[in-house]
């Protein structure tokens, strides 16, 4: 079994359980692992919960991946900044560690699973994204259109200038 289903396992234990009939669950949501790949020797994704949305790390082939107590955090530097994590250890996963993106998650912006991936699928994207090498396009400048050679009167002076001049 891969480290995420093993996660997923953990977090639907958690969803039976203590998290049962919790107030701040979404009904529409349920516990699924997005868009997870390895990264630096980690596995990194999201984990859409019924509460809570995400961005978590398990420890993968890295040997220094550390298992954070609960009142601690680590900070990771991404493309896209940095970005505090916490830890967790389950019996089905072990230690991870999570960066809390939504919790509770609103019904109103997110309204079912398929809208919870989507979000999930952006935030992945825009994570490897360097704000200072964004594309930033520019307003087009107004073109004026081209001066005719007979919009108007034509001077003996405009006649010579090729209807350039006054």
């Amino acid at each position: 079994m891969s480290s995420v289903s093993l996660l997923e396992s953990a977090f639907r234990r958690i969803a039976a359980t203590r998290m049962a009939d919790m107030p701040i669950n979404h009904a529409s949501l349920v516990v699924e692992g997005v868009g997870f790949r390895l990264w630096e020797g980690k596995w990194l994704g999201v984990l859409v919960t019924p509460w809570a949305v995400n961005l978590v790390m398990l420890p993968g082939s890295d040997p220094e991946f550390e298992t954070l107590a609960t009142d601690r955090r680590q900070t990771w530097r991404f493309p896209s900044g940095e970005y505090d994590f916490m830890g967790g250890d389950e019996e089905e996963c072990g230690g991870y560690q999570f960066c809390s993106l939504l919790s509770p998650v609103p019904e109103m912006e997110i309204a079912d699973q398929a809208a919870a991936r989507a979000v999930a699928a952006e935030v992945l994207a825009n994570l490897f994204v360097d704000p200072a090498e964004e594309v930033v396009m520019a307003p087009a400048k107004s073109v004026e259109p081209p001066r005719s050679l007979f919009s108007g009167p034509l001077s003996r002076r405009g006649f010579l200038s090729g209807g350039l001049a006054g």
